[in-house]
């Protein structure tokens, strides 16, 4: 369609549109927008993702994925981590987030201003698009930076106007990582602003997933996210390669806030945009839905401020509100033909798992732990009582009654992991991501130390090969 004919047709791009508006944000904002903290967070995500993704690469059903995307072949554009297979840029990324997501360890949270936040998982699309298209490009580690901070905002921001529900039936890593994960893929192969705005138009007809991928407990769970992934980097290069898409796919009718929002707000889209930079702000201790952490939290307080005899405990009230009671999370605990998926959204055996070892880690998601006669004894001992009020989504209490007839109770009113309200320490960060190293078994503790170097000073590496050849260690000689 020429101009005269656009123009005729009523389509005048002259006026921009919020998409219009967005897609100049992505092109034209620059690593010096960024302050020092936007930049640390930025790196922490990173670590935290890069352990993720060591960890998962053992994790059920990845091995038939990677065969998959073998098969398909193509150019070796970017790297599989851990793996060193070379893909095309959006092949690497679905595979490696596909591990990312494996344990529902990775970063969360989409914050917005005055530190509230949406149920999101940003990192597990945004940092392996950034990491498959920054090699595919040649990109610098300042220019990795700058696409993933602003692709990240983009998406927070889409998480807080979408008004999501986790309880909607839609799976929001398909959806707003979509579009997050297209400007991250857009701005790295440096398309111009009406490319960046095509792009996102053409990422709005590729958007999906549904919540029911973990009410079953399938191995799909790990698929939206992994799916926005690769087609944010399809879109781009569609975006690149001519193909134009809707002019406003993100506020026009029949865009993103239209069709999939039930109560959007669009004006937190564009709110202090490029003054304010959101992301994950949830840095996971636990390997676990953010559901379960709450009663996770207050078991592992209880058995590491007393002496429990196991024995000893009659019954194990953990309250909860209706809601999460309702929901997959509280469902009765059962081995199914996915016990990883299983473990991570059940209250009940994080629970029990937190008053064994204090901890639940993708060690526990597995079959000898799960069938461990001990944490039967414990699974047969709690239950769920939905008596907190509504509004204390991420709340919990849990009582222990024991034989003698004492009770040990504690409350957890936010569970650790927020950066505001209850961060991890930087020592405890870093010892998950060693731990998720070396539980993985193919990095070496010297290049996952060598890796956390490299990326606190990413903004001076001209490339990121360094950082691929660590978590490529069989390809070393």
């Amino acid at each position: 369609m020429t101009a005269q004919t656009a123009e005729a047709a009523g389509l005048d791009h002259s006026v921009e549109n919020m998409t219009g508006t967005v897609a100049r944000h992505v092109a034209d904002t620059g690593f010096e927008a960024f302050d020092a903290g936007t930049v640390a967070r930025a790196k922490v995500r990173i670590i935290d993702s890069l352990g993720n993704i060591a960890a998962g690469h053992r994790a059920q059903g990845n091995a038939a994925v990677l065969d998959l995307a073998r098969r398909w072949g193509g150019a070796p554009e970017s790297t599989v981590l851990v793996h060193g297979v070379r893909l095309p840029a959006h092949n690497a990324a679905m595979v490696n987030a596909v591990m990312m997501r494996s344990y529902d360890f990775e970063p969360i949270g989409a914050e917005y201003e005055d530190q509230t936040q949406s149920a999101a998982h940003i990192s597990g699309t945004t940092v392996p698009v950034a990491l498959a298209v920054a090699e595919q490009q040649r990109s610098s580690g300042r220019d990795l930076l700058a696409a993933l901070i602003v692709g990240d905002d983009l998406t927070s921001r889409l998480a807080a106007a979408s008004g999501f529900d986790v309880y909607s039936g839609q799976d929001n890593t398909g959806t707003v990582n979509g579009l997050g994960g297209t400007a991250v893929a857009a701005k790295l192969m440096g398309l111009d602003v009406d490319q960046v705005r095509n792009a996102l138009g053409i990422a709005v007809n590729q958007l999906s997933g549904t919540v029911a991928n973990i009410f079953d407990q399938t191995l799909a769970f790990k698929l939206p996210i992994a799916f926005a992934a690769r087609n944010s980097i399809v879109s781009a290069e569609l975006a690149q390669a001519g193909f134009t898409g809707p002019a406003d796919a993100i506020a026009g009718q029949h865009g993103f806030l239209d069709m999939y929002c039930s109560a959007p707000a669009p004006e937190k889209v564009t709110r202090r945009l490029g003054e304010a930079f959101y992301a994950d702000c949830v840095i996971k201790p636990w390997a676990s839905c953010r559901a379960s952490h709450p009663s996770l939290d207050a078991c592992v307080r209880l058995a590491t401020e007393n002496r429990l005899n196991e024995e000893e405990i009659e019954e194990i009230l953990i309250h909860v509100t209706p809601r999460t009671l309702r929901g997959f999370v509280g469902q009765p605990f059962v081995i199914g033909e996915c016990p990883e998926v299983s473990g991570s959204f059940s209250i009940r055996f994080t629970a029990a798992t937190a008053l064994m070892y204090r901890t639940v880690r993708p060690e526990h998601l597995t079959l000898e732990h799960m069938q461990d006669p001990r944490l039967q004894r414990l699974l047969d001992k709690i239950r769920l009582v939905d008596s907190l009020p509504p509004a204390e989504s991420l709340t919990a209490e849990v009582e222990l009654r024991l034989r003698d007839g004492s009770v040990l109770r504690t409350r957890t009113d936010v569970p650790k992991g927020d950066i505001y309200a209850s961060p991890m320490s930087e020592a405890e960060i870093l010892d998950k991501y060693y731990a998720n190293a070396e539980f993985g078994g193919t990095i070496p503790r010297r290049n996952a130390e060598e890796a956390v170097r490299l990326v606190q000073r990413l903004e001076e590496l001209d490339s990121l090969a360094p950082l691929i050849k660590l978590f490529t260690p069989d390809l070393q000689h």
